[in-house]
């Protein structure tokens, strides 16, 4: 049985789901912007892809921090 995921990654199913992309897609947008600090992602986010503050604050948390959350998807 699979543990269920913590943090930023329980968000991703309902970010794919509800705008059609991967994450994987999002996290590239974001390493791609330009953009560093957590807050002017989070806008950017919001301001020019539509996403919710939860769906734009997981993504930037994920991607800030590399290495602290599970990989996703899961293996």
């Amino acid at each position: 049985m699979t543990a269920e995921p913590k943090g930023p990654v329980s968000y991703f199913p309902s970010i794919e789901q509800k705008y059609g992309r991967p994450v994987a897609d999002w996290l590239a947008d974001l390493e791609s912007s330009g953009r560093t600090g957590h807050k002017d992602l989070v806008d950017w986010l919001k301001t020019e892809h539509g996403l919710g503050h939860g769906h734009a604050n997981a993504l930037v948390a994920y991607h800030l921090n590399p290495g602290k959350w599970p990989a996703y998807p899961p293996a």
